[in-house]
């Protein structure tokens, strides 16, 4: 016979199944010691970059009662976001950027909150219990508890891989004060496989460790400045993320299509044009992409994205482009234009440019690319 604990646990897994959660897992609201003292020990290195919210009150991040007390479990909910073509279509295409796949169609985090406050909502009038939801909007270390609930295993590219999935899962969690037992961890599956080593275009991945300052994903979308000059041309055409290491993974020959609408990518952002997104205002820029993760970017940081991948198209038309930024109202999108319009336009032309740029007032870091 069914205990009512494991009842509980099946009632709550087939609803989430039924609102359109691809995975369901629980874990405990204990803390994990190690966990403590691999974020130490990478805040300590300074890996965090500019993510200084990382940084900041870790006591909260080491177990789940850190952040809510009476929390006892953990109800961890994975959707499926994978992709129905191939997500490296578009790269090296060189009037074209390539965006990440989770940011192509509409920003999931409203998508798996709704999913949230609906199971969440169930649970606390069925069972009488006090529930919180979180989404990528707190400091919950997601990974570990969705390797500690079953539903997948942190793959050495430091993301979640599943069996059923593959590299493509978003990630919510449902705190509850209902005492629910733990399913059984998934153990690493990735064995004496490197296939996403190799294929991170700048080497941010070694040995199952992440160098974010290294990696495309973190300095698109993460880093505030400049992007340093010698990892440029390795990002190629990525203007939003990247999905090398995620898509070398072996295990995504089990991946699904997902079936959520919202998930499925904008054909304006399967293969936009570089052109165009240079020459986004602010106004543009924001229309564009409301209701996107890359609105949260910004303008500038996104055309600076865009004007490196310009830089990298050998194209004079594109540098043509390029050029219509130099007189651009930010410092970082009239550096990047600076750059690509040295690389791609006739050494007679960018030398005119460069001395009327240096005949104004040009900062330093506009200055430094027009003669480094």
């Amino acid at each position: 016979m069914e205990s009512a604990d494991a009842a509980l646990k099946s009632r709550i897994r087939a609803r989430a199944l039924e609102i359109g959660f691809a995975a369901v897992g629980f874990a405990s609201a204990n803390a994990e010691p190690r966990l403590a003292s691999d974020l130490g020990a990478f805040i300590a290195d300074g890996r965090h970059g500019d993510m200084a919210w990382l940084a900041r009150q870790p006591e909260r991040r080491f177990a789940p009662r850190g952040l809510w007390p009476g929390a006892k479990s953990v109800i961890v909910l994975g959707d499926n976001y994978g992709p129905a073509t191939d997500p490296a279509a578009s790269l090296g295409d060189a009037e074209a950027g390539t965006i990440s796949v989770y940011a192509r169609g509409r920003d999931y985090h409203d998508t798996i909150k709704r999913k949230l406050k609906a199971l969440a909502r169930w649970i606390a009038e069925s069972e009488r219990a006090e529930v919180k939801i979180f989404v990528d909007t707190a400091p919950v270390m997601e990974k570990p508890l969705a390797a500690r609930a079953g539903i997948g295993w942190q793959g050495r590219h430091t993301n979640l891989v599943s069996r059923h999935y593959g590299s493509w899962l978003f990630l919510g969690e449902i705190y509850t004060n209902l005492l629910l037992a733990p399913d059984a961890p998934e153990r690493d599956f990735c064995g004496t496989c490197r296939a996403c080593e190799p294929a991170c275009p700048t080497g941010a991945l070694e040995g199952g460790r992440i160098e974010p300052r290294l990696c495309i994903s973190y300095l698109t979308i993460e880093h505030k400045g400049h992007i340093p000059r010698a990892l440029r041309p390795q990002f190629g055409n990525r203007i939003y993320g990247c999905d090398d290491c995620l898509g070398a993974c072996p295990w995504n020959k089990f991946a699904q299509a997902a079936t959520e609408p919202a998930y499925r990518a904008r054909v304006d952002l399967d293969a936009p044009k570089l052109a165009e997104l240079a020459r986004l205002d602010d106004a543009m820029f924001r229309a564009k992409f409301a209701g996107s993760p890359i609105k949260r970017l910004g303008r500038d940081r996104f055309v600076r994205n865009v004007l490196i991948a310009i830089g990298n198209s050998g194209s004079a038309e594109l540098g043509r482009v390029a050029r219509e930024r130099l007189g651009d109202a930010s410092p970082l999108v009239r550096a990047m234009a600076a750059w690509a319009v040295r690389r791609l336009l006739p050494d007679d032309e960018v030398k005119r440019l460069a001395a009327l740029a240096l005949a104004g007032e040009a900062d330093a870091d506009v200055s430094a690319e027009w003669t480094d």
